[in-house]
């Protein structure tokens, strides 16, 4: 018999936070609601409310760990399906300013799964379970709390299937907000009387324009790898993913501060072109485009603060990118939403969860990949943020050790290991990483 700790949990959001949140949610809850805008049933591509779904995903190596515990053999579920799978260090072809990095076995997969699949899969999962309900096309129109509003004890929705649609109230126990970007718990919390939540941005002005290519390719420089990816650096800032998915070849074209890949075919190539790996241009100059190249403006990486409020009601979480949102390029996304997850199952096995102690380990799992990502993206001097000791000190540091794991496999393994979020940051500054480090800067 489950010894449930409430009888009803609402999660704002049917995205990937939003399912593994409603999973974790479901072994502590009589019944979860999943609220989505959007029409979900039977859609496998992007969606409206997720513009970023046409452009390429990473599942880093620790989201991909997490997928497989939460949801037994979903690795091999996607490989059954023709999804190509690799180690992060001999698959994929990591170049900073123009150097391939040595390729070595990390140990870790990589699953070259588009965002629109991932997003699928994970949902048929989270559908399979018998206390979870998922209503589409329904808007959240706002919160509802005690008249003290001390603690939010449901949320008021209204279908958007057409004019007149009555304003329904759900009761709850608990309501997690994974809306993403827009989140408005921020103003929510604002207009009852709670302090404005603290945000921390960094303004790069990043476009994203993707096209996908028919295969084969008479020129294919992945092989059976999976994907070729010039990182943008401050010395060369206009970076790329080159990758092979289940049906189709897909570049994405990343420009920052204000540097717009082109939608159109004859731009697109050109920008392509001008990157530091000649075989990505060599490979689709000649290619049958599958369709118009799609855009996206990502202006700011935006941290929300949660675990400094003085204040906070009970009965109201926020996870994912309604929490953080990290600069697409890192591909951090899904995976920070995978370890949040963790961090609320555990939360749950405690008893009802107090946003307070939630808020403060959520803190702790953010810190590590916003350090990195923010801190790579201010080694741009046009970027705005802010920059501290330690900002300073990466951007002297990671190049260098980037530079010389040209050479040296086992830097590059390290390096990886960190950037998938599998090892922490620091392990990047262990006297053995560091000496090696050093010995090649000398040279």
């Amino acid at each position: 018999m489950v010894n449930y700790i409430g009888d009803h949990a609402v999660v704002l959001g049917g995205s990937i936070a939003g399912s593994l949140t409603a999973r974790m949610l479901a072994d502590h809850y009589r019944e979860v609601t999943v609220i989505e805008r959007d029409e979900l049933a039977g859609v496998t591509g992007p969606r409206r409310a997720v513009p970023q779904g046409h452009h390429i995903h990473a599942l880093l190596a620790r989201g991909k760990q997490i997928l497989d515990e939460v949801f037994p053999g979903f690795t091999e579920e996607l490989v059954s399906i023709g999804v190509p799978v690799g180690d992060f260090g001999t698959s994929l072809s990591w170049y900073f300013n123009g150097k391939m990095m040595k390729k070595a076995e990390t140990g870790l997969v990589c699953v070259a799964a588009g965002r629109p699949l991932v997003e699928d899969r994970i949902r048929r999962r989270v559908r399979a379970l018998d206390n979870v309900t998922i209503r589409e096309r329904t808007d959240v129109v706002g919160l509802v709390a005690t008249p003290d509003h001390r603690r939010i004890t449901g949320v008021r929705v209204q279908p958007n299937t057409g004019e007149g649609a009555p304003v329904e109230v759900l009761d709850a126990d608990l309501v997690v907000d994974t809306t993403g970007r827009g989140s408005r718990t921020p103003r929510w919390l604002a207009e009852f009387g709670y302090p404005q939540v603290q945000e921390e941005q960094v303004r790069m002005d990043l476009t994203y324009t993707t096209c996908d290519f028919h295969g084969p390719l008479e020129f294919d420089p992945i092989g059976d790898d999976i994907a070729l990816i010039p990182v943008a650096t401050p010395a060369m800032p206009r970076g790329a993913i080159f990758a092979r998915l289940p049906d189709r070849y897909a570049i994405s074209l990343t420009g920052i501060l204000g540097d717009r890949p082109p939608t159109d075919h004859k731009g697109f190539l050109a920008y392509v072109e001008s990157l530091p790996v000649p075989e990505i241009y060599k490979a689709v100059r000649d290619a049958e485009p599958m369709g118009p190249a799609m855009t996206f403006q990502f202006p700011a990486s935006i941290r929300r603060h949660y675990e400094r409020q003085s204040r906070h009601p009970d009965g109201l979480l926020v996870t994912g990118d309604a929490a953080c949102i990290f600069n697409p390029v890192y591909g951090q996304g899904m995976t920070v939403a995978a370890m949040e997850s963790l961090v609320l199952r555990e939360h749950l096995e405690q008893g009802p969860p107090r946003p307070e102690q939630f808020f403060r380990a959520q803190s702790k799992v953010i810190d590590a990949p916003w350090d990195m990502s923010a801190g790579a993206d201010l080694g741009f001097p046009g970027v705005r943020g802010r920059r501290t000791v330690k900002t300073f000190m990466g951007n002297a540091y990671i190049p260098r050790l980037q530079a010389a794991a040209a050479n040296d496999g086992r830097l590059t393994a390290s390096f990886l290991r960190a950037a998938g979020l599998v090892d922490p940051p620091q392990a990047l500054m262990k006297p053995a990483v560091a000496a090696r480090v050093l010995r090649a800067s000398a040279r």
